[in-house]
């Protein structure tokens, strides 16, 4: 779990430019749902970047981070999913690629392979 803190800390400091470049555009401000996963990410990177100590907290501590990650993550996933049913009526073929590098799965791969 630590681990996980660590490297989410590190990979939303890290995209937060471009987090921020995101919210320039007029056309994404137009999305209240878009809004509300900017919100949830940018709290979460906020309460991640100001504990400068991540393996010494209380378990309130660590319930209220799972609060906010999970506020997040429920967020982005709500949205790629309709981001994939999008694609899935109008681009099947954006699909099928967005399906086969899944974020959520691990071992996806964008190579098609053989039924065998």
């Amino acid at each position: 779990m630590l681990q996980f803190l660590e490297n989410l800390r590190s990979f939303l400091i890290l995209e937060r430019t471009f987090l921020l470049r995101l919210l320039e555009n007029p056309n994404l401000l137009e999305q209240e749902a878009l809004i509300e996963q900017f919100w949830a990410v940018f709290h979460l990177a906020d309460e991640l970047q100001y504990r400068t100590d991540l393996a010494h907290r209380s378990n309130s501590d660590y319930r209220h981070l799972a609060v906010d990650a999970g506020r997040a993550y429920r967020a982005l996933t709500s949205e790629w999913l309709k981001y994939m049913a999008h694609f899935l009526k109008q681009y099947p073929y954006l699909f099928s690629f967005a399906l086969r590098t899944n974020p959520f799965d691990p071992t996806a791969s964008p190579v098609i392979t053989d039924a065998g």
